[in-house]
């Protein structure tokens, strides 16, 4: 489990990346998802499908983050608390790293809480827990 739980996140952290520098292949970081998830914030939960709808969202969700200058996405830390053989709670530390106009970049920690799922050999993630991330750019002078 934990090999293919670090994989997975080695993917997830390139194509993030990959997607900041404004090459997403929306393809590629749907295969990263379950075929429905949840995800729950300080802003409510929701239910979603791997579907086209998603990938349009995430293509938004990219573009957003480069308008508002994401230089890049980088993974501190891991650690996984297992639930049964097929399951886990993913733990992960990350740093946004943002341009500012006039400004030193400036680097954000923050983590989020993925719920992942292994059947067949390879993980997915069928959902996770964040924190509020538009107050956390408020704070730092992002948006």
């Amino acid at each position: 489990m934990e090999n293919a739980v670090r994989k997975l996140f080695e993917r997830y952290e390139s194509f993030f990346n990959r997607s900041l520098d404004g090459n997403p292949c929306m393809d590629e970081v749907a295969s990263l998802y379950a075929s429905e998830f949840i995800a729950a914030s300080p802003g409510g939960v929701m239910t979603g499908k791997n579907d086209v709808q998603l990938k349009q969202m995430m293509a938004q969700g990219y573009a957003r983050y480069r308008a508002i200058g994401t230089r890049e996405m980088r993974i501190r830390h891991i650690r996984l608390s297992p639930i049964d053989q097929h399951h886990c709670m993913v733990h992960v530390a990350w740093t946004a790293t943002y341009a500012r106009k006039d400004q030193n970049d400036t680097a954000i920690e923050f983590d989020v809480h993925y719920l992942v799922q292994k059947l067949d050999g390879d993980a997915k993630i069928f959902g996770w827990v964040s924190g509020d991330e538009q107050a956390l750019l408020r704070k730092h002078g992002i948006v």
